[in-house]
């Protein structure tokens, strides 16, 4: 089991993840969205990595408060977050909402691999292979 920390006192729970494309590995900031069924990316964070909308499995669209935005899906060489690592790994590469300290959402395709507690008040999150 991994124990991971996070700041209770943010609206958000922030978790650093590491990323690796083409260009190399890279580490980001995402926040934990179990309400979000794919890991959703920003595209120049997988711009960053050497991936482009060419390297896209299929277009995607994302339904929120604003609207439908458009997007593709992408198979990403690597994610380790929470302690733990996938390969060739599904992410959704969408715009998100301004927030300049936020890289992506990590999603319920990632989640579902792990038995997961969140501890709110005490800023831990409880991560177990299944």
């Amino acid at each position: 089991m991994v124990v991971v920390p996070f700041d209770p006192s943010r609206d958000l729970i922030y978790v650093e993840i590491e990323l690796q494309g083409r260009r190399g590995a890279k580490q980001f900031v995402f926040a934990l969205d179990t309400a979000c069924a794919q890991t959703l990316v920003r595209p120049e964070v997988v711009d960053s990595l050497g991936y482009s909308a060419r390297d896209g499995e299929t277009t995607a669209t994302v339904t929120s408060a604003l609207g439908q935005e458009r997007g593709y899906l992408l198979r990403v060489a690597r994610i380790f977050a929470l302690g733990h690592e996938l390969v060739d790994f599904r992410v959704n590469v969408h715009d998100l909402p301004d927030d300049p300290g936020l890289a992506g959402l990590l999603g319920l395709n990632f989640l579902r691999h792990f038995n997961y507690e969140v501890r709110s008040q005490e800023g831990r999150l409880f991560v177990a292979p299944v």
